[in-house]
């Protein structure tokens, strides 16, 4: 008997579609399926919708994936594909991530048409960007330049860079890699300068916590060493509660049976860094996230992320 379509929920914007093409290519040269197995479907999100005002302001993680986790619960689609840096650290009851795709580079991209670096700008020159992350960090290493805000998907910014509505922007270097525009990247930011998002750079596959069937065609496709890397930056940024609100980022890297973690904190005005790295076994992968966020809260103190808010 002939199984239905195998239909694949995705964002509509020119990175997500290519993410979830990606994931429809593995998963055919995998198990030898036609490309007639499948079916790509296009899911407008609350954050796709909302462009006029920061996502801050309006709820901030979640806004791109409820819609699609939605339609996978209502089992209108079986998978879905989403940036993991968009997921919520707390799944929808039900729902479960079967498979972590080997993660990108996990550098920003400083983005100039004119300046080879950040610190190659003249003093207030502005710098396009929605994240509070990236604009903390970009105020800490260079206060004396103006961040305005840019919204949109990759093209819409870069746009708006070519307009002249900044000096430069910054964007995952991972995003402008998958679209086949790794030319537009002025300079890859060190993780040293700017520290990345949580989960910047990997693709996770979220489906059904019961679909077993679908969970036995993504297993060949999770990365294991990037889904450790992931769980120890997601079980971070939960300890911590993460919102749009504060500015927070973490990176887990392995090497070899070593996995080592550094997160950090700051202040939307970047004057003010609280930062805690730890490492050990693979297995501790949680633990070691979770005990960097304790230190963060500890060290910051609940007023850190209460004052910012």
């Amino acid at each position: 008997m002939q199984h239905p379509a195998i239909r694949i929920g995705t964002r509509g914007s020119p990175l997500a579609l290519a993410q979830a093409h990606d994931v429809r290519a593995r998963l055919m040269a995998a198990h030898g399926m036609a490309l007639a197995a499948f079916e790509v479907r296009v899911i407008r999100t609350s954050g796709d919708r909302i462009q006029d005002r920061p996502l801050a302001e309006v709820g901030g993680k979640g806004l791109f994936t409820k819609e699609i986790e939605e339609a996978l619960l209502a089992a209108e689609i079986d998978l879905a594909v989403h940036s993991m840096k968009d997921l919520q650290t707390e799944l929808p009851a039900g729902l479960s991530i079967a498979a972590v795709l080997e993660r990108e580079d996990v550098r920003d991209a400083f983005i100039s048409l004119r300046h080879p670096a950040l610190s190659a700008l003249p003093p207030g020159a502005t710098v396009g960007t929605s994240s509070l992350r990236r604009a903390a960090q970009v105020r800490r290493l260079r206060p004396d330049l103006t961040i305005v805000s840019f919204r949109g998907n990759v093209e819409t910014r870069l746009r708006k860079l070519e307009q002249g509505a900044a000096d430069a922007t910054f964007l995952a270097v991972a995003g402008l890699r998958r679209l086949g525009e790794a030319h537009r990247v002025t300079m890859a930011m060190p993780v040293s300068d700017m520290l990345p998002a949580v989960a910047q750079g990997a693709v996770g596959i979220e489906i059904r916590a019961d679909d077993a069937r679908t969970a036995a065609l993504l297993a060949p496709l999770d990365h294991q060493p990037t889904a450790l890397c992931i769980a120890t930056e997601r079980a971070f940024l939960k300890v911590l509660d993460g919102s749009c609100r504060t500015p927070i980022a973490g990176l887990a890297t392995l090497d070899g049976n070593r996995l080592a973690f550094h997160g950090m904190i700051l202040t939307p005005d970047g004057t003010r860094l609280v930062e805690a790295r730890r490492a050990g076994a693979p297995a501790s992968a949680l633990s070691l996230g979770e005990a960097a966020a304790a230190a963060l809260v500890a060290e910051g103190g609940k007023d850190f992320f209460e004052g910012h808010g």
